[in-house]
């Protein structure tokens, strides 16, 4: 395993795959719970997520705003993980434009139900989630 401040290209690469990632928010003395998120990496090495108003996550990361983000390989190819650990800032601005680019990544919006589910993300209270990386850790 390699632990490291920046990402390197086949980080890079493999992070701009449409995959899931495992967003963990610190919680002191709540146990970590990871919850499966879409995300985006950015051309500056941010990580960039979209969260409703009213989620736990954001109330959490008001209180302590670091976060972890776990990107793993699907099943059927070699193991793979990578990690990335840092300060998360909520921005008010972008969250339905990204939310727009991923569902366009990780769904067929000529689906019927797709495109509805996405009209009804859209139209929630969102705001955008930016995970500055200060660590990085690697496996594969």
């Amino acid at each position: 395993m390699g632990t490291d401040t920046t990402l390197t290209p086949d980080d890079t690469a493999f992070l701009r795959r449409p995959l899931h990632g495992f967003l963990t928010v610190a919680a002191g003395p709540i146990p970590p719970q990871p919850r499966p998120v879409w995300f985006e990496l950015a051309g500056d090495g941010t990580v960039h997520i979209f969260t409703e108003r009213s989620s736990a996550k954001l109330r959490r990361l008001r209180t302590d705003p670091r976060a972890s983000l776990v990107v793993a390989a699907p099943v059927g190819e070699p193991e793979r993980w990578v990690s990335v650990a840092g300060r998360v800032t909520v921005e008010p601005d972008g969250a339905r434009d990204l939310c727009d680019r991923l569902a366009a990544r990780y769904w067929d919006l000529t689906d019927p139900a797709r495109a509805a589910a996405l009209a009804t993300m859209r139209a929630s209270d969102l705001v955008r989630l930016v995970l500055h990386v200060e660590k990085v850790a690697r496996v594969g």
